[in-house]
């Protein structure tokens, strides 16, 4: 009966720890890796935005499937956002360019509670 009820105890740790893992928020290093091709066009300082940064946000997109997951993104971008100054329109113009719907607003003044 106690080995059972170990069995038991281990088998419902590990599908507690599997579900927390499952639904982890996409991390802001992950958020600053796939938009870092993006700074350059961000800045200023290219025409338009580089491929690297379209499969980059494209990228991003994919992996923000969760109400949590673009929460977090939301709040790395408005971070790296108000951090970096730069031609806020250009940075906001990056999902539209890139021809993807990312459901996150790169702004410094988004509220990303807000965010669904």
């Amino acid at each position: 009966m106690a080995r059972r009820l170990s069995v038991s105890v281990v088998v419902l740790v590990a599908a507690l720890v599997a579900a927390e893992t499952a639904s982890a928020a996409v991390s802001c290093g992950e958020v600053t890796s796939a938009v870092a091709p993006c700074l350059g066009y961000a800045m200023g300082s290219s025409a338009s935005p580089s491929a690297a940064c379209c499969n980059g946000v494209r990228s991003l997109s994919s992996r923000a499937s969760s109400t949590a997951d673009r929460q977090a993104a939301c709040a790395c971008l408005k971070s790296m956002t108000g951090r970096l100054g730069g031609n806020m329109r250009n940075a906001a113009s990056i999902p539209s360019k890139c021809g993807v719907n990312v459901g996150v607003p790169i702004s410094p003044n988004v509220d990303c509670s807000k965010i669904n």
